[in-house]
């Protein structure tokens, strides 16, 4: 490499260190005005990557271009020294809680352990020749950090932006954790979709709106869905308001017929599923019409409303989808 790089940058590093080079600066600032920012750290486990240098350097720019522009600009960085990454890497090690430690000398381990991290990654960004107060870094694990992350939450608290709730997260049983959405790994799973018929609570209302009468015939409108585990939870079903439908003779149910209403372009692959050979047209009718009218769950007692959809299309099933929220 041209200038013998891979020689000098080191030494240039090693300069930087000997004059205190980010002290001096501090030092020179004095006085100026105040622009500060503020690290959001990196996690303490393994060496940095691509994405941490990239990270870095940008902030890198910013501080010593807004010391340029005539500011006093310190940087301090810091680490994340919390979560189930160091847990786990320990367990690996040592089992979990109570196999060969106790839980305060598992913890001084998962200390030790993001301690040599940070170790590691610091020097790093030496490399990458970040400036910064790298002596004083702030830790998440250190106590004092602790102790004002529960100040900053009672202040919080105390201007009554905390409140109480309820909702989904994703659980870890084995690490008895919360987990966020980058740590979640999906297996590859072969799922069985099925068909499942949702009876109309007015079988003479839903065939009027395709201007049939039922007569003493069953109405139902046949969902599809690759996701039979979400039936309990299902509130209700959706229709696509300028989706073509029909309603067709589907196969006799205890000596009575019925009726089905399904998406025109996937009649006759639904009425195959269902072994009905023939598709016998009564009548058609937009997914407009049907709005507000009730269904009945498949197998609890309660009420099911047909709902307008963006999301329905025409591509696979039987142009209703049923819908469970949350």
């Amino acid at each position: 490499m041209r200038g013998d790089l891979p020689k000098r940058e080191p030494k240039m590093l090693e300069r930087w260190a000997q004059e205190d080079l980010y002290a001096r600066i501090r030092e020179k600032a004095k006085g100026r005005p105040r622009f500060v920012l503020h690290d959001g750290p990196p996690y303490a486990n393994g060496a940095i990557h691509l994405g941490h240098a990239v990270n870095k350097i940008l902030k890198d720019i910013v501080v010593k271009s807004r010391t340029l522009a005539g500011f006093d600009a310190p940087y301090v960085p810091g680490w994340d020294c919390h979560g189930l990454p160091i847990e786990i890497a320990i367990e690996k090690k040592y089992g979990k809680v109570g196999d060969k430690l106790d839980a305060a000398d598992f913890r001084q381990k998962c200390r030790e352990y993001a301690n040599a991290q940070i170790d590691l990654q610091r020097a790093d960004f030496k490399r990458l020749g970040v400036l910064g107060d790298w002596d004083h870094p702030y830790r998440t694990l250190d106590p004092k950090f602790e102790a004002d992350e529960i100040r900053a939450l009672a202040k919080v608290v105390e201007n009554g932006h905390l409140v109480r709730g309820a909702k989904p997260v994703h659980w870890c049983f084995d690490c008895g954790s919360a987990l966020a959405e980058a740590e979640i790994e999906y297996a590859d799973k072969t799922s069985h979709a099925i068909d499942v018929a949702y009876d109309a609570k007015d079988p003479a209302a839903l065939a009027a709106s395709f201007g049939v009468d039922a007569g003493d015939a069953i109405g139902a409108v046949p969902i599809w869905t690759p996701t039979p585990w979400t039936l309990p939870a299902s509130l209700a079903v959706s229709v696509g308001a300028e989706i073509e439908y029909v309603l067709v003779e589907g196969p006799v149910r205890d000596g009575r017929r019925v009726l089905l209403v399904v998406a025109e372009a996937l009649a006759s692959a639904a009425l195959q599923r269902y072994g009905v050979e023939a598709v016998h047209v009564l009548g058609r009718s937009r997914g407009a019409a049907l709005d507000r009218q009730l269904l009945r769950h498949p197998f609890y007692d309660r009420d099911v409303p047909l709902l307008l959809g963006e999301h329905v299309g025409e591509d696979a099933g039987t142009g209703a989808v049923h819908t469970a929220p949350g």
